[in-house]
């Protein structure tokens, strides 16, 4: 099926040029609902601004739900020209560009104003630069929203202090930056594929996990796990970038239209990110009535960030490339003055 539809994309696309118009190709991994989540909210924003500023000169051709491929596959097929834009996640960005991994910087952020602040200033713009001058074949457009702060889930106990993540078996992305996190806080970091956690959760392989509460409903991880804790420890956006070639393609005022889009699309998915996160039917309050629920306080907040954030800090320094610890110093520069403000 997928062949087929890779077929029928590259003719596609060869019929729009015929008539002179711009075709892109834009893959990404969720629902094709536009309220549903922030990553279709995006999509869903982006297309309509660019086909509507265009006046159909620039077509944009959703390809949602992993329709051609998972995330991964999606940021190889953008960098072959298969595809022309892709939202990628933090981990699948990790395979091809190492230095993602300085996001990982647990209990960073005091709030969302503050995570969008630094993503949207200098710090945004010094990783798009590095991203683009190490992979050559991508344009970065922006940063946004996956679905807000992650939060802990488990089956064994509530946490609501920092001991008590003592021997729990936290399932964390091939990441060793959030291996080092919950290892530096008592609990037991098992590195595990998406595909694998439900699975893995319902054979005991793993206690718990961590992701953003939407995506902890969605997936409907409460049929597996008791406890919630929310922790807010993580913030880790998508990387919305487009195919190099095609980008330097077009002309001035198309690349004007394509960042008007990216910046309101933007806006857009963080809107239904922090929707959901507070909504009855999917957000906190869902959530809620499935699970225990426990905020952590600001107090055991403050405990964990001073073990974990500086046990990542020195991993980051120790194994990073000069490149990485550049990065790190304007990312850290930018959080504090972030924090300061919000």
């Amino acid at each position: 099926m997928k062949r087929i539809l890779l077929a029928a994309l590259l003719s596609a696309g060869l019929s729009a040029a015929a008539f002179g118009q711009t075709v892109i190709k834009f893959a990404h991994d969720n629902r094709e609902d536009i309220l549903e989540n922030p990553a279709h909210a995006f999509a869903g924003t982006f297309k309509s601004i660019v086909e509507a500023e265009s006046n159909g000169q620039i077509l944009v051709e959703m390809y949602p739900m992993n329709q051609l491929g998972s995330d991964r596959e999606h940021l190889s097929m953008l960098r072959k020209g298969i595809i022309q834009a892709t939202l990628t996640s933090s981990g699948a960005m990790g395979d091809s560009y190492p230095r993602m991994e300085l996001i990982d910087l647990p209990f960073a952020f005091n709030s969302s104003a503050a995570a969008y602040r630094v993503w949207d200033g200098p710090f945004g713009d010094a990783l798009a630069a590095d991203m683009e001058d190490t992979l050559k074949d991508i344009k970065v457009l922006g940063f946004p929203d996956s679905g807000g702060f992650y939060s802990f889930t488990n089956s064994k106990r509530p946490i609501t202090k920092l001991e008590d993540f003592e021997g729990i078996r936290l399932r964390t992305m091939k990441v060793p930056a959030q291996q080092v996190m919950v290892n530096s806080i008592g609990a037991q970091a098992y590195p595990m594929s998406w595909g694998e956690l439900y699975t893995g959760l319902q054979r005991g392989m793993v206690d718990g996990q961590m992701n953003p509460l939407s995506t902890i409903s969605v997936a409907k991880l409460y049929e597996t796990q008791k406890y919630l804790t929310v922790t807010n420890h993580l913030f880790t956006p998508y990387v919305f970038s487009m195919n190099k070639k095609l980008y330097d393609s077009i002309n001035e005022e198309e690349k004007r239209i394509i960042a008007r889009a990216t910046r309101a699309a933007t806006v857009a998915g963080r809107g239904v990110a922090l929707a959901i996160e507070n909504s009855k039917t999917k957000g906190l309050p869902y959530l809620a009535k499935r699970m225990k629920t426990h905020t952590l306080s600001q107090k055991e907040r403050e405990r964990m960030r001073a073990v974990s954030q500086p046990a990542v800090k020195k991993m980051l320094e120790e194994e990073g490339d000069n490149n990485m610890k550049q990065l790190l110093s304007v990312y850290l520069s930018e959080i504090n003055k972030a924090n300061a403000q919000y």
